[in-house]
Parts: structure tokens; C-alpha cells; sequence
């Protein structure tokens, strides 16, 4: 009768091994390290992802700013003088001024604009808020922009908010802000612009002074909640001013 080999103990352990497989305890294991990886990983990512929103909301509120403060030095800059209204003009709410048209070449020119810069009231809170006029050919045409301007600035205008049209009075909401303030400089100082003080300086020629002064200080708490909060100083100076003035 032939014999069988016999299975050595050390094969019938590795087949015990197998067929037994995993305990309950070795699985449970296994499955809350792969949970913990799991939530580490989604914290990661969670973490990763409210990064890039913040970064790409602030951003977005540093360009706005920039498109509005660009705004506002372009338009300075852009200041004519008209022998008509005041070319630059703060009552304590709104800034007026009178400026060559943006489109305006060498060549041809569409008039003159009045605009209107002011803190208009929204549900959100106050918003920075650009107004101007549509190209202005007459003297009457141009006193009723300045006044519509001023209108506007008082909440009595019936110019809409956000609308741009090239032949008609516009307006746009740029940025929220939560105050801002206009500071002047005449003589040597800054100061307040309804003030008096150094309106009385005369050109060395003898003429009067136009108004126009040497630079405008533009000064905006910009609102929180929007990627940007604090406070904004900006100087325009006059292109044309001499040196020592």
C-alpha cells in the first residue's frame, strides 16, 4: 500500500493562516485608518480650497479699487477749466468738476462732461459712486449738468445707479466704503476745502486764481466683507503747478 507524505507542521500553518482571513478587530482597524485619511484629506482640500477663495475675493476687491482710484486721477487730470462753473467743486457730499471728454483728440472733440463723485446709500451700506453727464456743448446745457449733478449728489436726481450711456447722465457703484472725506492743498497745507484759506493767493502775474487747487487728497475707509478693509490715502497734484507754488 502506497503511503502519503504527510504535510509538515509548517505547511499546515500557512493554510490555517489563509483560510482564517482577518478578525473583526484587524478590519475595524483598517477601516478607521482609512476614515481618518479620508478626513485629513478633506480637510486638506476644504483648507486649500477657502485659500483660494479668499486670495481670489481679495484680488477681485484690489482691482476694483484700483479701477476706481484710477478713475478718479484720470478724471482730475482731465479737469478744463470752463470760465462757467467752478472747475473742481466739494460742498461737504459731493465732488463736482467739469473734464474734456475721454474720447476728445486732437481732432475733434464730442464737449465737455460734468462729473459727480459721492457715497450713495445701498442695502449693503454705502458704495463709492460715480455720475457725469453726457457730452456738453452749450452754456445752458452745461450749467443744467452742473446742477443735475448736484441733484444727484443730494438723492434728488433721477439718474439710475449702475447704467452707463454715452449720450445721457450716467451712474456707477464702484466700491463699498464706509466713509470718505476731500482735504485740499492751498498755500502750504492741507486742509478743508469749504475753508477760505488760501483761495486769496493771486498768480505772480496779478490774475486771480481759477479755483483750481494745487492738489485734491482723496481719503476712503473702504467697507469690510469684500477681501479689502482700511483706509486709503491717494494725492493728486496739479500737472501744471510751478515749483516753489
Amino acid at each position: 500500500m502506497p503511503m502519503r507524505p504527510h504535510p509538515s507542521p509548517r505547511g499546515r500553518r500557512w493554510t490555517t493562516r489563509v483560510a482564517r482571513g482577518f478578525t473583526l478587530i484587524e478590519l475595524l482597524v483598517a477601516i478607521s485608518v482609512m476614515a481618518m485619511l479620508a478626513l485629513l484629506s478633506w480637510r486638506s482640500i476644504d483648507g486649500m480650497t477657502r485659500t483660494q477663495s479668499i486670495t481670489q475675493e481679495r484680488s477681485d476687491g484690489l482691482l476694483r479699487l484700483q479701477s476706481a482710484v484710477g478713475q478718479w486721477i484720470a478724471d482730475l487730470d482731465a479737469v478744463l477749466d470752463t470760465g462757467e462753473v467752478s472747475p473742481v467743486d466739494f460742498n461737504g457730499q459731493t465732488m463736482r468738476l467739469t473734464r474734456r471728454d475721454s474720447s476728445e483728440s486732437g481732432l475733434d472733440s464730442r464737449g465737455v462732461r460734468v462729473v459727480a463723485w459721492a457715497m450713495k446709500p445701498s442695502p449693503a451700506g454705502g458704495q463709492w459712486t460715480r455720475w457725469q453727464s453726457g457730452p456738453l456743448r452749450q452754456r445752458d446745457e452745461l450749467a443744467r449738468a452742473w446742477q443735475r449733478a448736484a441733484d444727484w449728489g443730494r438723492g434728488a436726481g433721477p439718474a439710475p445707479v449702475n447704467t452707463v450711456n454715452q449720450g445721457a447722465d450716467s451712474a456707477l457703484a464702484i466700491i463699498a466704503i464706509d466713509q470718505w472725506q476731500i482735504f485740499y492743498h492751498r498755500g502750504e497745507t492741507w486742509g478743508n476745502p469749504l475753508s477760505s484759506l488760501g483761495t486769496e493767493v493771486a498768480d505772480p502775474g496779478g490774475a486771480a486764481t481759477s479755483g483750481m487747487p494745487n492738489g485734491v487728497r482723496l481719503q476712503l475707509t473702504v467697507s469690510g466683507g469684500q477681501g479689502l478693509s482700511g483706509t486709503l490715502l491717494r494725492d493728486w497734484v496739479r500737472p501744471n503747478l510751478e515749483a516753489g507754488r
